[in-house]
Order: C-alpha cells, then structure tokens, then sequence
C-alpha cells in the first residue's frame, strides 16, 4: 500500500519546532512513516478506521445535539413539564461519561470489536424505544441506556484516532469528534419539521433504526495497532522524531491520577463542558426567550452542530501545527466572549446577529473534544489513552448537571442572561489556567530546567 496521506515532511513541519517545555502543539515525526507501518499492519489505509469511526459518532450524535429539539414534542405528547425533562439530559450526560472508563479499560485490554457490537445494541434500542415510552421514568432509563451506548462509542472513536495517528492526533480526533457534532445537522431539520405528538414516535424509531445499522458495520470494521507497530526505536537516540505520545512516558491512570497537571485539566474540562452544554441543552428555549422568531431557533439549533463539527477539525488540524496550548487558550477565551455576546444580541432582538453569536460560541468551545484527549496523550503517553481520557471525560458529568438541573435551577432564581453570562465566565477561566499547563515532571518531555526546578 502506499502513503495514505501527504509527506509528512512538506505537509507537517511548516511552523513547528521541537517540544520541550509544555509546548506539545509539536508532533512532526521526521522520517517515520507512520502510514506505510499502519497500511503494513492493516493491509490498508489507517483513514478507513477514522472513517469507521466518524460514522459511528455521527450515528449516535442525535442523543446529544436533537434533544432540544424533541423535548418539547415529548413534554406535550406525555404531559410532562420540561423542567422535569431536563433531568433526562443530565442522566444522558452523567451516564455517557462515566461508562467510558470501564469501556476504555477493557478496549485497551481486549480491543474495540464485541464493546462497539454492546454500544449498537444499547444506542439503538434506547432510540427505538423512545419511541414506545408512555412515562417520565421509561424516558430516564431508555435515555441513559443508549448513552452507555453513546459513551462506548465515543471512547472507542476518539482512541481509535489516538492509537492509530499518534502523528495527526488533532486532525483525527477533530474528524471524529466533528462527525459527533456535525452528524445530526440532517437529522435536526427532519425532526423540526415532524417533532408533533403525532409524528414525534415515528421519528425517534427511524433515527433509532439509524443508529443501530451504522454502529453495528462498524463493530466489524474497527480493530486497534499491535503493541509493538511503533516503538522509540524508530526515532533518535533520544526519541525526538517521535510524537510526544509516544515519546514520552506512558503513564498508567493511577500515576496520572497523581500528576497535579491532570486535576487542573479536569476543571478545565468541567468548566468548558458546562459552557458548552448549556447552549447545546438551551438555544431552542433561550431564543424563545428573547421573543425572537421561531425561524432563529431553528437555525440555532440546525446550525449549531455544523459550526461545532467544523471547529472541531479546523482546530485540530491547528493544534498539529501550532503550539496545541495557545490554540486551546484562545479558543476557549473566545467562546466565553460569543457566550456573553449572546445575552446582548437576545436583548437587542438582533435575531441574525443571535445566530452568528451562536455560531461563533460553539465553533470556539466545540473544539474541548479535540484539545482534551490530544493535550492528555501527549502528556501521559498512548498506550492507556483509552482508559486515561476516559477518567478525564467524566468531568463531562459536571458539564451536563450544570447545564440541566443547575441551569434549570438558575434560570427560575435569576433568569436566563445571569445563567448564560456565568456560562461564559466558565469559559473564560479555563481560557485562562491553559497557561498554567505543562508536561508533568519526569514525563520525558519537560525541559532539563523544568525538572530540575518544578516539582511534579
């Protein structure tokens, strides 16, 4: 097979320098040819599993990005106050992220083939029998059944990047994580357009249907690199050709756990996931709020996970080639701003300035997904990435209790501009400690001064 992607020495080393001191944007691997090892190993392009992997997410992408707008159809349907329904996305995100660290564990162990045959089962059953619930607690139980299947998914999708581009572990995670994001952009019209009490039931059993096929074929299509495709003996004497992930240390989760670097990341994770989520869970209800026409919260919502998708891979791709923290510091930064920007386009009854802020929001925050499992491999090294980010995805439990029952309980307290302005103040601060990170300690990939001066 040939090379799968452009010559990783015109295409990857534009702009980049070697990464000592917590600069682990860096990851040109000069004269490794790390899509001839894989090709080798698969028999095939390394794309076809990011392929694989991208269908899966967006197959799944509907739980996360429609229910805003299905919720109502479903509040009329079984006479259930929308209040009420925002405690079933709280359920979706608490349990999508915490089975991601026994799902990582055993798909770094065992490999993702029978896991990913579980999440078809799980995510497309839930959907489908969304569709026959008749009461508030079927909802919750169906609703966090398929987002174990979602949370399988998504560690398996974003690790199989991980493991298989440790050169393009921006651009890949952005592929798949757009996918995530973006998948539900066709989904999202069609629910609009038949989310009655009439039509709602049909809907949620064709996505249902839906799901299930996608993440069933890529069940058998996904599998992981052996241990030893790649190995420091490929780079110099010093391992400096090598990615940062797999240059460095690999770091089992309890030494992680350790490392104070990866408890500043975890507040960081929580504090963009609420940002994140509470104009994910809200934008329907929030333009509604502002008297702004129904046409401006559709394109909210229809919208909005094409900007999410897209950030997620021009951002990616960005942090491949550039510093990875300050792209990550400015990102964030940004989509505190948008998110403050909003309130005053709502006030202004500016529907298309609401849109475009709304945009800009999740373009900037969307990319935590692509940041996160990049920054963390880099510093604590591939060969656990699955269970490792998974402990640190379950910050994402935070983020969805935040923008479902806390957001519920501030917006009746103190309305909703004070709730989405301290949305964008959580953005804000995680803008800000970005600075703050480096490599921990004894990592590889601290400087000599560094470790002589910075305890771990």
């Amino acid at each position: 097979m040939g090379n799968d992607e452009p010559d990783a020495s015109t295409a990857e080393t534009d702009g980049e320098t070697a990464e000592t001191d917590g600069k682990t944007g860096d990851n040109s691997a000069v004269g490794i040819d790390y899509a001839a090892r894989a090709a080798d190993v698969l028999g095939f392009s390394r794309w076809w599993q990011i392929a694989a992997a991208a269908a899966m997410m967006a197959a799944v992408s509907p739980y996360q990005y429609v229910w805003s707008s299905i919720s109502p159809a479903l509040s009329e349907g079984l006479d259930i106050a929308l209040p009420a329904l925002g405690a079933v996305f709280s359920f979706y995100v608490v349990f999508q992220s915490l089975s991601q660290f026994p799902a990582g564990k055993w798909r770094d162990s065992r490999g993702p083939g029978a896991l990913t045959f579980l999440a078809a089962v799980l995510a497309g059953g839930g959907y489908i029998g969304l569709a026959y619930a008749t009461s508030l607690w079927q909802l919750y139980l169906l609703y966090s059944l398929g987002a174990v299947g979602v949370g399988i998914v998504y560690t398996v999708a974003v690790n199989t990047a991980v493991k298989w581009f440790p050169d393009r572990t921006g651009l890949t995670t952005g592929v798949g994580t757009m996918a995530f994001a973006a998948g539900s952009a066709l989904v999202v019209p069609y629910v609009r357009a038949n989310a009655t009490v009439a039509a709602y039931s049909d809907v949620l059993r064709n996505i249902g249907i839906g799901i299930l096929v996608v993440t069933l074929v890529g069940s058998f299509l996904l599998r992981d690199p052996p241990e030893d495709w790649l190995d420091r003996k490929d780079g110099d004497d010093d391992g400096e050709g090598l990615a940062a992930s797999i240059r460095g240390r690999n770091y089992s989760t309890r030494e992680m756990l350790s490392t104070w670097q990866f408890w500043l990341l975890y507040a960081m994770f929580i504090a963009m996931a609420s940002a994140d989520l509470l104009v994910i869970a809200n934008v329907v209800r929030f333009a509604e709020n502002f008297g702004l026409a129904a046409l401006i919260a559709t394109l909210s919502a229809t919208l909005l996970p094409v900007a999410a998708g897209v950030s997620r891979l021009i951002l990616g791709e960005a942090t491949d080639r550039f510093d990875r923290k300050r792209v990550m510091a400015g990102s964030f930064l940004l989509a505190g701003l948008f998110r403050i920007g909003l309130v005053g386009a709502g006030e202004a009854s500016n529907g298309a300035v609401f849109v475009a802020f709304v945009l800009g929001a999740m373009f900037f925050s969307s990319p935590l997904y692509v940041f996160f499992p990049s920054l963390l491999a880099d510093y604590y090294g591939a060969a656990n990435s699955s269970g490792n980010y998974a402990v640190l995805y379950t910050a994402k439990v935070g983020g969805g209790v935040f923008s479902g029952v806390v957001a519920g309980y501030l917006v009746a307290s103190t309305g909703w501009n004070a709730t989405f302005v301290l949305g964008g103040g959580l953005a804000v601060a995680a803008g800000l400690a970005t600075f703050v990170l480096r490599p921990p300690s004894g990592s590889g990939l601290e400087s000599p001064e560094a470790s002589r001066e910075r305890p771990n």
